[in-house]
């Protein structure tokens, strides 16, 4: 009996540390990180601290991963094509900030104000953007009046604002090319609920999948934008220009229709589902 048990305390605490290794060398396979930043937390900490009114500081192209960085104004710093997965923003100024061809990755975002910030070319897959499982939509992130253009997103993002960003050719398409995608293991959507998109420019944007319920398009340019198979339930698409958009498969359910330019061009509507329940 006493063999038995001590068999079972060396056995767990080994199957423990291989299991470790194992998702390890997974993790480090498809989402290769490095080990250490740049910078310490209390450099990039001082440095901002002590900026000058107007000066912008440059962390571009290093490595940010997994460093806190939770409530710091930037000050409109560029980072430019650095590597930030894993960082925790939470509540951080990050207005008028830099973050072009930037890995967002598993970044920590909730309540973090990217207003004005420039993400051209940034990826964001899979961030932190709620502090529990209610999913409080006061800590979804802003991009109000962001630079998003072709950004890459995989992301629960429910009540983001986007009002008046840029987001031409943001492709919000919920697989990765890589291996695995399209299993139970991967999201099958991004979902988007309640999020503003009043005035953005979408030109081109692919939304396909999205769970879009809720949102508001209001004054939106839409001009050829992907929202196939999405949900658009409830959805307030007030002026917005949906000229050559393609709306195929979409659930309209409620969503309001309402001086909506380019309707008649729209690709796919006759195979809308609950187009006689939206409002016109």
């Amino acid at each position: 009996m006493r063999l038995q048990r001590a068999a079972r305390a060396i056995t767990a605490p080994v199957l423990i540390v291989i299991l470790g290794l194992a998702t390890s060398a997974v993790a480090e396979e498809t989402e290769p990180v490095s080990p250490d930043a740049d910078f310490t937390v209390r450099e990039i900490a001082s440095a901002l601290f002590k900026a000058k009114p107007g000066e912008r500081l440059d962390y571009s192209n290093h490595d940010l991963t997994y460093l806190d960085l939770a409530g710091l104004n930037f000050k409109g710093a560029t980072l430019a094509r650095s590597d930030l997965y894993g960082t925790d923003f939470t509540g951080a100024n990050l207005k008028g900030t830099d973050l072009s061809r930037t890995r967002l990755d598993r970044s920590v975002l909730i309540r973090a104000d990217l207003s004005g910030a420039n993400l051209t070319g940034a990826t964001i897959f899979r961030p932190t953007v709620y502090s529990d499982l209610t999913i409080d939509l006061a800590d979804a992130p802003r991009f109000t009046g962001a630079n998003l253009t072709e950004v890459r997103v995989m992301a629960e993002l429910s009540g983001a604002d986007f009002r008046g960003a840029n987001l031409t050719k943001a492709d919000f398409t919920p697989l990765e090319s890589r291996p695995g995608q399209g299993t139970i293991t991967t999201l099958a959507k991004n979902i988007l609920k309640s999020c503003d998109f009043s005035a953005a420019t979408m030109r081109g944007a692919i939304l396909n999948r999205a769970d879009l319920s809720f949102s508001r398009f209001v004054g939106t340019d839409l001009t050829g934008a992907d929202l196939t198979d999405s949900d658009l339930s409830m959805v307030d698409f007030t002026g917005a220009d949906m000229t050559g958009a393609d709306l195929t498969g979409a659930d309209l359910y409620g969503a309001r229709l309402t001086g909506v330019r380019g309707l008649n061009t729209v690709k796919g509507l006759s195979s809308t589902v609950n187009l006689d329940k939206a409002k016109r």
